[in-house]
C-alpha cells in the first residue's frame, strides 16, 4: 500500500511539473516607446516628444486609440505654462503633418494599417511659454489601445505607459 501511495504521488508530481507549460518572454502585441530630443528645457524653449508604436504580432494593426496627459504633479503647478504646438508622422517619404486631433486622440496620427514588424513614429512639439515658471519636471503619461486584423487587442485592453519627464530649469 505504501508503494502505491509513493508511486501515485511521484506520478502526480511528474505530471504537474513535467507537463507544465514553459514560460515565454513574448513581447507585447504592440509596444509604445517614448523619447525626447532633450532632457531639459527652459522658459521659451521647446521639446520634441516622439512616440513609436511597433506591431509585434503577425497581424496588421487596424486601429489605435492613444491619449497623452500631464501627470497629476504637473497639473498642480499653476506657474507652469506649456502647449503642444505641432505634430508630425514620420514616413518613408519624410515627415507629414498629423491627421488626428492631437494629444487628446493621437491614434489616428499613426496612419492606417501598421503591418507586422513595422513601426510608426509620431512627434509632438511641446512649447514652454516664455513667462512660464520652470522649477521641476514636466511629466506625461499615455493610455493606448490597439486592435489587430485578427480581432485581438493589446493585453485585453488599455495599457498605461510609464511617465515621460522633461526637466524644466
Amino acid at each position: 500500500m505504501r508503494r502505491l501511495g509513493l508511486a501515485t504521488v511521484l506520478g502526480l508530481v511528474l505530471a504537474v511539473f513535467g507537463l507544465a507549460p514553459i514560460a515565454s518572454a513574448d513581447p507585447a502585441p504592440a509596444a509604445l516607446t517614448f523619447s525626447t530630443d532633450t532632457a531639459t528645457t527652459t522658459p521659451g524653449g521647446s521639446v520634441q516628444l516622439s512616440m513609436t508604436l511597433t506591431n509585434n504580432r503577425t497581424y496588421d494593426v487596424w486601429f489605435v486609440y492613444q491619449t497623452i496627459d500631464p501627470t497629476w504633479l504637473t497639473t498642480q503647478r499653476p506657474d507652469l505654462k506649456y502647449s503642444f504646438t505641432g505634430c508630425t508622422l514620420a514616413t518613408a517619404a519624410g515627415s507629414t503633418p498629423c491627421s488626428g486631433t492631437g494629444p487628446a486622440n493621437l491614434g489616428g496620427n499613426y496612419g492606417a494599417t501598421i503591418p507586422p514588424g513595422q513601426s510608426r513614429t509620431v512627434t509632438l512639439t511641446l512649447q514652454i511659454a516664455a513667462d512660464s515658471g520652470c522649477n521641476g519636471n514636466i511629466g506625461f503619461y499615455s493610455y493606448f489601445y490597439a486592435e489587430f486584423s485578427d480581432s485581438a487587442n493589446t493585453n485585453g485592453g488599455p495599457v498605461y505607459t510609464p511617465d515621460v519627464r522633461v526637466a524644466c530649469a
